[in-house]
């Protein structure tokens, strides 16, 4: 009897131990499942095909650890829209903006773009104020910033105040505009993070005195840019000549190869960049994913205003005599470009659409700014210099 009892107490607890094995096993495999459930919504908002886009994710995590950020910007050339457009899309991923240009208001640079168009900024919640490099603090007040661009200075007399001020309020990151110009032709193109560079070039003494900084620096180097807001010409350069049916003139034999980067992938690498340990003490090459031959920037401008039959004249600048840098806007006697292989492996790099599609965009613009129908035929006294001088040679 006694071991009778004993053995139904003994099945009675093996029941229970097994009834409560299937329940953790039932458990785990539900938690299992709600887990997986959870990383397929996650994969599909991080590609963008669910219900969060990846930048409204990026825009949650940033806004726990959101930056105050204080950008100078150039009051001219062509870095002046990158400025812009990197400040619309700092303050979308919910950063606190500054941006601060060389200069008065009231100057006359104020009325072309992108300065024309601040109110845009402030619209968004972006303070604009209009100062001195050598005194950001005038601009800046009692307030403190996380992170300082410099998107002006190309020497250290202008840009070493703008990093000491930075480290002196507390600054963590500093992020500064440089240039591919400075790498030395290579035999082994593309240029790509690392490569020689002419220490003559002053904007190198800029990044190592950056480098040698208590700041964390991120440094970009930017070749060609196209985008809205642009006050450098660059696209427009071929589209003056598509849109009034001219010949387009490129020195050599247009296979040199460049790169003319869309400047909402410039702002998107910086914004990126921005209090992220990737970044920290890394140089980026600030430019499209790919090159363009400069016979091919003509056909990518063709083909976005609708033209099948652009005449393209390749030329020596010597045979015709003429100056290549005044006759034609890019570098030509070399390849020229750069590969954004640091932002692509470090900041996880993304690029949404073709030079030939941002060039469509372009020349929609560039018809509606009426260009189109001005009179520009002084700006072709060098073309016609160059045709005539190619059609002489054939003809003799």
């Amino acid at each position: 009897r006694i071991t009778h009892t004993h053995t139904h107490r003994e099945r009675e607890t093996r029941e229970r131990q097994t009834s409560a094995v299937r329940a953790r096993e039932e458990e785990s495999v539900t938690m299992q499942m709600n887990m997986n459930k959870t990383a397929m919504r996650s994969g599909l908002r991080a590609a963008g095909k669910g219900p969060f886009s990846s930048r409204e994710r990026r825009q949650r995590l940033v806004a726990a650890n959101a930056s105050k950020v204080f950008v100078v910007n150039t009051p001219g050339g062509g870095h002046a829209v990158l400025g812009f457009h990197l400040a619309k899309q700092l303050t979308a991923d919910g950063h606190s903006v500054t941006i601060m240009v060389p200069g008065e208001e009231s100057s006359d640079k104020m009325s072309k773009e992108p300065f024309s168009r601040f109110d845009e900024l402030r619209a968004m919640g972006v303070t604009t104020v209009w100062g001195s490099p050598a005194d950001c603090a005038a601009a800046a007040g009692s307030e403190k910033y996380d992170v300082v661009v410099d998107n002006n200075g190309k020497d250290l007399d202008t840009c070493q105040p703008v990093i000491d001020w930075a480290a002196s309020q507390g600054a963590k990151q500093f992020l500064y505009v440089s240039s591919a110009g400075i790498y030395q032709p290579s035999v082994t193109p593309p240029h790509v993070e690392g490569d020689a560079v002419k220490e003559s070039a002053s904007h190198v003494s800029v990044e190592n005195y950056l480098r040698s900084s208590s700041l964390e620096e991120s440094i970009f180097r930017p070749q060609y840019i196209t985008g809205d807001a642009n006050n450098k010409d660059c696209e427009e350069w071929f589209f003056d000549r598509i849109a009034r049916g001219r010949p387009v003139p490129i020195p050599g034999d247009g296979m040199s190869i460049t790169n003319v980067a869309q400047v909402e992938d410039m702002a998107k690498m910086m914004t990126l960049s921005v209090e992220n340990e990737a970044a920290f003490g890394g140089l980026f090459n600030c430019v499209g994913d790919c090159g363009v031959t400069l016979n091919g920037m003509v056909k990518l401008c063709a083909e976005a205003a609708g033209v099948s039959d652009v005449e393209i004249i390749n030329y020596d600048p010597e045979e015709v005599g003429v100056e290549g840098k005044k006759a034609f806007p890019f570098r030509y006697a070399y390849h020229f470009f750069a590969e954004p292989r640091a932002a692509l492996t470090k900041l996880g790099m993304t690029y949404e659409r073709t030079l030939g599609d941002a060039l469509k965009e372009r020349w929609a613009a560039y018809q509606a700014s009426g260009r189109a129908e001005k009179d520009m035929s002084s700006k072709f006294e060098l073309d016609d210099k160059i045709i005539a001088a190619v059609k002489e040679t054939v003809n003799a």
